[in-house]
């Protein structure tokens, strides 16, 4: 199974980051093929709903590193997203990736996988519904099989995701992801 993971922690080794690292390494103790695009390192710029891309000589009118993902998103049997949340939802550099799914939409329109992980400081669920609601509600639209949500509640500084049982949950989503 090929899986494509998305990131959008700003932080290298940030709880959100920390997540994704940990289902990864469980999809590839499976035998699933990983590749990691980490969106907040990444040129990517806002969709501006220009119809270019569906004006049917078949492309974005940006030039940029999402010509890099699109092929992996392409080709993916399964999708899996990491956020940091801010402030009610997942932040603003996945959200640019995945704003500019729309030149994709007719192929993404394919059985696929999908999960999603979010870290957040807040110590209910409160700020995540938002994020999970949307995550939901895009999977429900492309037809795509939601796998799981991993929310680490509680996880603002750096770090405060280790030690904790949501890299635990991480590793096992990313174990079972291809079940």
């Amino acid at each position: 199974m090929k899986i494509l993971a998305i990131t959008g922690s700003p932080r290298r080794r940030g709880n959100s980051s920390r997540l994704a690292d940990e289902f990864i390494a469980g999809a590839e103790e499976s035998g699933c093929e990983v590749i990691r695009f980490d969106a907040a390192f990444k040129k990517i710029h806002p969709c501006v709903a220009c119809e270019k891309c569906h004006s049917g000589d078949g492309g974005c009118a940006f030039k940029d590193d999402m010509q890099e993902l699109n092929p992996h998103l392409l080709e993916a049997d399964g999708v899996v997203f990491a956020s940091p949340i801010y402030y009610y939802g997942m932040n603003s550099q996945i959200r640019s990736v995945i704003d500019r799914f729309y030149a994709n939409d007719a192929a993404l329109h394919v059985p696929k996988k999908t999960a999603l992980l979010l870290s957040f400081a807040d110590d209910t669920l409160e700020s995540a519904e938002g994020a999970i609601a949307s995550y939901r509600g895009m999977a429900n639209f492309l037809g795509w099989k939601d796998a799981g949500v991993v929310a680490a509640k509680g996880c603002h500084a750096a770090g405060d995701v280790d030690n904790t049982e949501y890299l635990k949950e991480a590793r096992r989503l990313g174990r079972n992801f291809a079940k």
